[in-house]
């Protein structure tokens, strides 16, 4: 199938390189010409682990890119995959859609057939039926054009797993045609596929996103009680995680969940939630939990070294999670923030995210190894749980002292605690 994709950031790019892998025509529409030109190069500019083979294998003959939306016109489906931002209130910022949906109707204008525009972006529920549909036909002056939603839910680190290998496919639409032509582009992928209205699927995806969101804040509370009790919060959950109607994911307790997703979705379907008259008490306490665990870890660094003004504090990972370069709503952020403030020196060390973390602390120390950041530290802070981390010992006897707060857990070394155990 032919399909043009709108947008190549990380859910674009991603999406496109997966189905090119499947044996579909790929062209990804990007305004930006940096992005354009490596795509067509095969050069990836963001990580994700298995992209570059995918870009290496299929760059330049069934992937291509450009800045010009004539491939929509020949599409069998056109994939609208921009960014949805919080706004300054954190409802979504739809902007980027609005904009792509004009272009699309505009080059859908001379089109036969029945185009098809599937929207890949989170975005509010009723915005494929509304927004989308209305622009699109109001630029393209009418015709026999088919909507629908298909959202993603891709794992930054893990993504070209989770496309080929996804617990299920949804499709949100009310035209069958639509539905079987989107069925189409995955029937080599082994997943049930479910058929929603367009504004069922959208919610989906925020609510599993929320759902997985509470798991985590959720782990953090009882963490928080276990870490005042003396009791080991990972063991506690794992007996609870074995409840089959519980499962064992998202139970690891910690400094809080970042990324480009969940904080941005949380706060979207509060927002939502509260246009529509309700009060969402519980997804505000996941955010209110959430927001409060990096102040917890500040507050016992200086219960262990009391004022950590003038003091050296290494930092051992920046990305929001593991296995990415992605920074965004990283915990480590709030937790810098806190340290300038507070008069701290901050030495900071990430083998993918340091480039970006610059961007925003450019006045703190990068090191090129967990022991540069250790050499005369008066505490380490875990924020990140890298593999690598998982193999450090003697590079803490570096450290002034010996004071090592995980806010991730991935340390096995001993004379560590965390701020949940």
């Amino acid at each position: 199938m032919r399909v043009a994709i709108i947008g190549g950031g990380y859910v674009g790019l991603v999406t496109g390189a997966c189905l090119a892998d499947l044996g579909h025509n790929i062209e990804i529409v990007e305004i930006d010409k940096k992005k354009v030109d490596a795509i067509n190069s095969g050069t990836p500019y963001l990580f994700e682990e298995g992209l570059e083979a995918l870009l290496h294998n299929h760059a330049g003959k069934d992937l291509m890119a450009s800045s010009s939306y004539d491939a929509v016109a020949g599409a069998d489906i056109s994939m609208i995959c921009v960014g949805t931002p919080p706004d300054a209130s954190g409802q979504a910022d739809l902007t980027f859609v609005r904009e792509a949906s004009k272009s699309i109707g505009k080059a859908l204008r001379d089109a036969t057939g029945n185009p098809c525009v599937v929207v890949k972006s989170t975005v509010p529920p009723g915005t494929t039926d509304g927004l989308v549909r209305d622009t699109v036909l109001a630029e393209s002056r009418g015709g026999d054009i088919l909507f629908g939603m298909n959202p993603e839910f891709l794992r930054e680190g893990r993504a070209i797993h989770d496309f080929f290998h996804p617990d299920r496919i949804v499709i949100g639409c009310s035209e069958p045609e639509l539905f079987e032509r989107v069925a189409h582009l995955y029937r080599k992928i082994d997943a049930p596929v479910i058929r929603t209205r367009s504004a069922e699927a959208e919610l989906i995806k925020y609510v599993s996103n929320a759902f997985l969101a509470t798991k985590i804040s959720f782990s953090n509370e009882v963490g928080n009680i276990c870490k005042k009790m003396g009791v080991d919060v990972y063991k506690v959950m794992e007996g609870v995680g074995l409840d089959k109607r519980v499962g064992r994911e998202f139970l690891n307790a910690g400094v809080g969940f970042g990324g480009s997703c969940f904080p941005k979705d949380v706060m979207a379907l509060i927002r939502f939630a509260e246009r529509l008259g309700e009060d969402p008490t519980v997804l505000k306490s996941v955010m209110q939990v959430n927001d409060t665990q990096p102040r917890r870890i500040i507050s016992l660094l200086e219960e262990r070294i009391g004022t950590v003004h003038g003091k050296r504090i290494a930092i051992l990972g920046l990305a929001f999670k593991d296995n990415t370069d992605d920074i965004r709503d990283s915990r480590a952020i709030p937790v810098i923030q806190m340290l300038l403030e507070r008069g701290a020196a901050v030495s900071a060390y990430d083998p993918l995210a340091m480039p970006s973390m610059k961007k925003i602390f450019p006045m703190i120390h990068y090191g090129e190894s967990p022991e540069s950041v250790l050499m005369n530290a008066d505490a380490c802070l875990v924020m990140t749980e890298w593999p690598e981390f998982s193999r450090l010992d003697h590079e803490f006897d570096l450290m002034n002292q010996r004071v090592i707060i995980e806010g991730r857990r991935i340390l096995t070394t001993s004379a560590t605690e965390g701020i949940c155990w």
